[in-house]
Order: C-alpha cells, then structure tokens, then sequence
C-alpha cells in the first residue's frame, strides 16, 4: 500500500521534477543518467518557460546535498546545469542563469577545495556562453570577492593551495569577460572591484622566479604550462585585462598596482615594478600611453618624501613607461613629463645639500649613503629626461630643448629657471651640470635641415652663456650639446681627440654645400660663435678634454658652416688665439698657452687641407715640421701627454714657430680670397654675458690686443694706417681747412659706420688712437685725459683701448675727431 501510494505520489509530480530526479542514479559513482539528461534537455529546449523552475528545484537538491556533503550528487547536478546551458540560449534563461549563479556561489561557499574548484569550472564555462540579450540586474560582486580570495590561499598542502590559486584566476577571467561582454560592462571597472581584482592578479605574478621573462609584448604559453603555473596564468589574465580597459576606466586598473607596490615595497628593488608596468604598457591600447606615465608621475608627486633609493625606483619606471610610450602615441604629456622631473630634480639636491649641510663637520657613513642614493635619483632622473627627449620628433625635441634651457639657472638672471637663490653656488653648479647633462642627450642623434632651425636665436645664446662661467664641465658640455646639434652629417667621432692630422682625406669627411640659410646664419651669429671659442681657450682651468672640444667645434663649423668669408674669420680667430698664447695679458699658465698654440696648429693643418691651397698648406707644414723639432710642445701630441717638460718662457721673436698673417694672406690671395679682412685684428664683441658670466671683470675679457704688430714684428702684417705727422696735426687743427674736404671725409666715416664690419671698426680705431698718443706725448709733450662722452668713451692706457660702447669721442681740440 506505502509503495502504490508513493508511486501515485510520483506519478502527481510535476514532470520537470520527475526528469530532473531520473538523471540521478541510486548510486552517484555510477555518474549522470545521459538517457534521462537528453530527455530533460529536450524538455528544456521545447519548453523553455519551465527553465526557471528546473534550475530552482536543481538548486534546492544542489544545496541539501552539500548540506549533507552528498558530493558524488553535487558533481551530476553541476553537471546537468553546464548542460542545459549550453543547449539553451533562450529568453527565458535569464531566471535559470539565477538559479545556476545562486548553485556555484554555494559551491564557492564551502570550504572544500573539490566544490570550490567545481563551482569555479562551471562559472568559466558560464563566462564563455553569449547571450542574446544583456542582463540589467546581474551584478558579480560577490564572485569578484571571493575569486580574489581565492587567489591568496594559503592551504597548507602546496597542491591544493596551487589548484585553489589557479581556480581563482580563472574565475577572475571568467568574470571579466563576462563583464565586459555585457553592455553593463562598466560595473567591472568600478575601484572598489579593481583593487580586488588586480592586487589578486600581481600577488600570483610575484611569485613567478624569472622577471626577465615579462619584458616583452604578451606571449602564448603552452596550454599545459598555463594550467600549472598561477604566475603565468595571472599574467595573462592581467594582459587581458589591461586590454579591454578603455579611456574612461583605465586609471582605475592601474592605480591599484601603486597600491600594491606600495603596500609590498616593491619600488626597491624594482624588477617587479619595472615588469609589471612594460606588461601595462605592452597590454593598453598605444593611444593611453600617457595615462599610465600621468598615474607614474602623479605617484611620483605622492612619494617625493620617501626614500632615494624608492624615488629612484618609480623613475625607473618612468623611464620604461617612456621609452615604450615613445614609440606610439606620447599624447599631451610631453611638457608634464619634463616639468616633473626637473621639480625633482631639484627636490632631490635640496635633499643632498641639506643632508650635507647637517653633517658639516661630521662626515658620517649614513650621511655619505644618502648622498649617493640622491644621486642615483638625479642620475635616473636624467636619463629619462635625455631618453624620453630623443625619441620625440624633431619638432616636439627643439620645444624641449629650448623647455630645457629656460629652466638652467644663471646667477644674477631672474628667469623660468629653476631658482638658485636658496641652492647657493653648489646647487646651482649641480643643477647646471644635470640640466646640461640631460640636454646633451636630448640633442643626441638630432639632424635639423638648417643650422637656424637646430640653433634659433632664443636658444643659442642660453646655451652659450654658461660657455663662460668658471667651471670647465660646464663648458665641455655646452661645447658638446653645440657638436650634436651642428654635426648634420655624423662627422664628430672622426674628428674625435685633437691631433695632427696627416691627411684628412684619409678621415672621409661627409659635408655638403653651404645652404644659404646657412650662411645667413653665420652673417647674424657667427661672431657669437667665434667669440665663445676664443674666450674658452683663454680659462685657467682648461683640461686636455676642453682644447679637444674646442677644436672639434672649429673643425666641425668648417664642414658644416664655412664658406669663403667665414674661412677667412676662422683664420682671424686662430691668430688671435695665437696671439693670446703669445702675449699673455691674460697670465695664463703655461700649460694652457701651448695648449692654445698646439689647438691652433692642429686646426690650421685641418682647415688648410679642408680648403686645399698649396701654398697655404705649405707654410702650416713648415711650421708645424719647426716645432716638431725644435718646440715639440706646441703641438697637441706632446704637450697633452702626462710627462711633458713645459717650457720656462716663451719667445715672441722666434717667427719660425708661429703662422704668420702675412703669408697667410699672401698664399689666400693667390687662390682668389679676399684677404683685406686678414689685416684687421680679430676682436671679440661685448655683451652682457660678461656680467653674467661671473668673469674677472668686463676689462679684462674684452681687452683689446693692439701691440700684435710690435711683438710679432711689424713686417708680419700690412699696416693700414696713416702716419700721423706734427704737419698732419697741425693741418687737422687748422680751421680754415677747405670745406669740401671736409665734408667727402665726414661722408667717408658715416658711410664706414654704417656697412664697415664692427671688428675692423673697432681695429682702426685703437691703432689710431694709440699712434696719436704718442705723436702727440712726444710733440707737445701732453697728458690726454678724454672727457666722457654721451656716445661713448675711450681709455687710452698703456698702449690698450677698451671700448665700452662706440668707440667714438672728442678731444680737446674742437676740429679734430678721432673714430
């Protein structure tokens, strides 16, 4: 009667119950009924309105049997669930997903590894099925949580721990592209699900033991690896990640991996960070590059009170960021990039200055540490400033390179530089340096088609002022920032090391036809040029490196600048050098004046090869064969050794030894140059850089040599001078001196004034002025003392004028004017 009675029972059931209870045998082992699974798939497809109730009731045997740890059931209800949604893709699927969700959340539950993994299998395959239409009410909250959970598990048998660790990644997977498949995909993107998700995902990926291996695009692992190893299979999974974030969420998946670098102390050492971010940057999509660099630099703001050795570490972030950036899309972050690090840079030699300002007088080790710690973040900080610059275009690297220059700090300026009024002269000296340090490799490798465009006239003379300070590393960097950016045709390693060289040919010196952008350039900057070159040969502190610059700057303006006019200034500049080393007023050492005399002999043999007159090649080689033997230290292979006996006094009679302007000039003018210009003195112009330049002062800079012709001999050079009589002063005092004659000379000067060269200018005046003092001390026996003059003044001392502005003035006698 009980068994009739339970059979009417059965019989008054629903069918959707009686199905799904025959697709469970009597004993589990024996796995699910497929006859019976195929019927309730059918029954499921033909009727799709009972999807719901089916995975309701599925659903409740699913829970008592994982109440009552049932778990052979637990497999066929999962089972027939990953069944019957694979054949279903209906409308009506969306109360049956619920049902499924509500079964593998209870799996999750339990703490039994089999389930977890179970329900984790199931929700994958669930993640991978497209539905027809987008749910607006499914929410993933939970499986985010407890698949991160999963990820840190700590089970104390290392292969249910590794299996647990694997589940959970690849229920983030799942969720993710579950997520982002949805049209409500922005629920994923959320902070509070991020910083979930991804410190689960770089946990895993710390523990993988090769770093190396992350610093390239995303690979394809085996299928088998991928199954094994957490790390891996987080790695990809953050891959995936990172490559479906969009403009509007992807700070938020990169602001966690701060949080965890952080919370880890991952920064020092780096090589997780640094792995983690080219993984960031190989993954996005390459137009949100600079997000990622804006998120690195905003951190870098957020730590700048930390330690060096941290600062350093984000750098080195920054730095990889970059240069991978610097291939794509860099976005409108060049500017920011480049203000952030020279703020930190200064930050960072606060630091040193004021460590080093408490330990005065107790030079402790820890002291000594930070110091060098503070420099490996400078030094990072250059190297990404100099990186991140030569991988901009050419048009972004000259906006940068004048960026740049406005930030090195000048004493005695107010400027957009980095203010040195609470640096002093050590931070400011170690600004300069780094600044000029970064520069010079933002210029490396730069080719700009004319000469204006690589030296515009805002950006050459900041470049050159530092040229005069008193510190020759400052000067050798400016003069090599100056050789990246005139050498066009990669000439400079050629001519690398000052020397005689024996036959430039030899070097296969590439150079192409002056431009003639490039010879306007040289009539409006030329003498700028040729007055920083003069002035640096004549510092005290001169090494061996700097004459190598100097003359690989002569040699390289010759192959890239130097047409017939500007040859002949070349050669003005080089006997004026020459005659700096001569006549000494400057009380060089003697080191430096045959350091000068051994420049200039290595530059004329250079420049009379490069223009090739017989003649004038002649007379270098003479002279260069006569020092050989009999001043051996006036040429750079000798005097630049380490042992080299320096001579006590240096002759100024002894002609051999020195380039004559004279002959200079006669050879030139055989070979059709115009040679007039040789006869006047090369003079450097005054500017105000003098004063800023922290020089000894502005007279002796711009002295103006005028006892060349006594000292090197008068037959040397072609006097263009008048001779000045006791007839001729008596003539000029004369009021009734005719008036036409007058006015044809005062028509000669004013047109002189206006299209006559400064320097020749300049050059006539002195030698007249010099010559009528002592005509008229001998003749009249007279003290002259010219009173000032709103046009200008001169001094006449000793036999040296120094002008100070135009060189014209009046003296006492009403009639006669000296220009």
């Amino acid at each position: 009667l009980s068994a009739g009675v339970c059979c009417c029972c059965a019989a008054l059931r629903p069918r959707y119950k009686r199905l799904v209870d025959n697709i469970f045998p009597e004993d589990p082992k024996d796995g699910l009924v497929k006859a019976d699974m195929e019927k309730l798939t059918f029954y499921a497809v033909s009727a799709p309105e009972k999807l719901d109730r089916i995975g309701a009731y599925l659903a409740e045997r699913l829970s008592r049997d994982v109440v009552r740890h049932r778990y052979g059931y637990v497999l066929i209800a999962m089972e027939a669930l990953d069944q019957l949604l694979m054949a279903c893709h209906s409308q009506s699927i969306k109360p049956f997903v619920e049902s499924f969700l509500h079964m593998v959340a209870k799996l999750l539950e339990s703490g039994e590894p089999k389930l977890q993994v179970l329900g984790t299998n199931s929700f994958v395959k669930f993640a991978n099925i497209e539905e027809d239409t987008p749910s607006y009410h499914r929410r993933y909250d939970f499986f985010v949580s407890r698949f991160s959970a999963m990820c840190h598990s700590c089970d104390p048998d290392p292969e249910i721990q590794n299996g647990i660790r694997i589940a959970g990644i690849r229920g983030i997977q799942g969720v993710v592209r579950k997520a982002v498949n949805d049209e409500l995909r922005a629920t994923i993107w959320e902070p509070q699900h991020m910083d979930k998700i991804v410190p689960s995902l770089l946990f895993n990926m710390h523990k993988i033991e090769d770093v190396d291996s992350r610093i390239g695009p995303p690979s394809s692992p085996a299928a088998g690896v991928k199954e094994e190893n957490p790390s891996v299979l987080a790695e990809n999974c953050f891959r995936e990640l990172l490559g479906r974030a969009t403009y509007g969420n992807m700070n938020n998946a990169v602001r966690p991996v701060f949080a965890h670098l952080d919370h880890h102390r991952l920064w020092d050492p780096n090589e997780f960070a640094v792995s983690c971010f080219k993984i960031i940057m190989y993954s996005i999509q390459a137009q949100y590059s600079h997000h990622v660099i804006q998120e690195i630099l905003g951190h870098l703001d957020v730590r700048k009170r930390d330690s060096p050795r941290v600062r350093a570490g984000i750098i080195q972030v920054l730095l990889e960021a970059v240069a991978i950036a610097a291939k794509g899309s860099i976005g409108p972050t060049v500017l920011e990039v480049f203000n952030t690090l020279l703020k930190h840079l200064r930050i960072s030699v606060d630091f040193e200055l004021s460590d080093r300002r408490s330990s005065a007088g107790s030079a402790t080790l820890s002291t000594s540490s930070k110091e060098s710690d503070e420099r490996i973040v400078q030094n990072a900080i250059i190297q990404t400033i100099g990186f991140f610059g030569s991988n901009l275009p050419d048009y972004q690297r000259s906006e940068i390179m004048m960026f740049i220059m406005s930030k090195v700090p000048v004493l005695g300026t107010t400027s957009k530089s980095l203010d040195p009024s609470n640096l002093g002269d050590l931070g400011t000296r170690r600004i300069q340096i780094m600044l000029l340090r970064s520069l010079l490799m933002v210029t490396s490798g730069y080719k700009a088609t004319t000469i204006s465009n690589a030296l515009p006239a805002p950006f050459l003379d900041p470049l050159l002022s530092p040229s005069l300070m008193e510190d020759s590393e400052l000067r050798q960097l400016v003069l090599e920032i100056l050789h990246n950016l005139i050498d066009r045709h990669d000439n400079r390693a050629k001519l690398r090391g000052i020397r005689i060289i024996p036959d430039v040919s030899d070097l296969k010196i590439k150079r192409d036809k002056i431009s003639r952008q490039d010879v306007s350039f040289m009539k409006k900057h030329g003498q700028l040029l040729y007055r920083h070159i003069y002035l640096g040969c004549k510092e005290e502190d001169n090494v061996q490196k700097n004459f190598e610059l100097l003359f690989t700057s002569l040699a390289l303006t010759t192959i890239e600048l130097a047409n017939e006019e500007v040859v002949i200034d070349l050669i003005r500049l080089a006997i004026a050098l020459q005659d700096v080393a001569i006549i000494n007023e400057d009380n060089l050492p003697m080191f430096n004046r045959c350091g000068v005399m051994a420049l200039v002999a290595a530059y004329l043999n250079f420049l009379s090869q490069m223009i090739a007159v017989p003649a004038f090649c002649q007379h270098i080689s003479k002279v260069i064969e006569t020092r050989s033997v009999e001043a051996a230290y006036f040429l750079p292979e000798t005097i630049f050794k380490d042992k080299c006996d320096l001579p006590k006094s240096l002759e100024k009679d002894e002609k051999d030894l020195f380039f004559l302007t004279n002959k200079i000039a006669e050879s030139l003018g055989g070979s059709g140059y115009n040679v007039e210009r040789l006869s006047v003195p090369y003079v450097p112009q005054v500017t105000d850089e003098d004063r800023l330049s922290r020089r000894k002062s502005i007279v002796d800079t711009v002295s103006i040599q005028v006892d060349i012709l006594s000292s090197t001999g008068t037959d040397d050079k072609v006097d263009n001078t008048e001779e000045i009589t006791f007839e001729a002063l008596k003539k000029a005092i004369d009021n009734n001196g005719l008036e036409e004659q007058e006015k044809e000379k005062r028509r000669l000067v004013i047109e002189k004034f206006q299209k006559a060269p400064f320097e020749e200018i300049a050059a006539q005046c002195e030698t007249k002025a010099n010559l009528l003092h002592d005509r008229l001390a001998q003749i009249l026996d007279l003290t002259i003392r010219p009173p000032p003059s709103p046009s200008g003044t001169v001094t006449i001392t000793s036999g040296h004028a120094h002008y100070h502005s135009v060189p014209v003035y009046e003296m006492k006698f009403p009639d006669l004017c000296v220009y």
